[in-house]
């Protein structure tokens, strides 16, 4: 009967260490934070098929065109019909929802 104590302790004890052993963490330098170059936005579906359906004269920009860049004031934006918080324009022949208090550009259509 003591044998098998014995036994017993033992392999607890062997299997506590291997657990413990498994609960270490390895810290190592932080990544470098992703540089983020697009984002998701969600936008009632009626504003962009509204987009899509408008005939506008695209305009000639030399900037990036870009999720979070800003248009200059030289750009004509339009108003969405019914959606104050969204505008749009044409920019180089591709659609751009933009946000009208700042001119930032909010979504690129393809």
């Amino acid at each position: 009967m003591r044998r098998i104590v014995t036994a017993a302790s033992v392999a607890f004890l062997a299997f506590t260490g291997a657990a413990m052993a498994q609960s270490t963490v390895i810290v190592q330098e932080p990544a470098p934070a992703p540089v983020v170059t697009q984002r998701t936005v969600v936008m009632p579906g009626a504003v962009r098929t509204y987009v899509m359906e408008q005939q506008v004269p695209s305009v000639a920009y030399e900037g990036d065109v870009v999720v979070g860049s800003t248009l200059p004031d030289t750009v004509e934006v339009h108003t969405v019909e019914g959606y104050n918080d969204y505008a749009y324009t044409v920019v180089n022949k591709r659609r751009v929802i933009i946000d009208p208090q700042t001119r930032a550009v909010v979504q690129v259509l393809d």
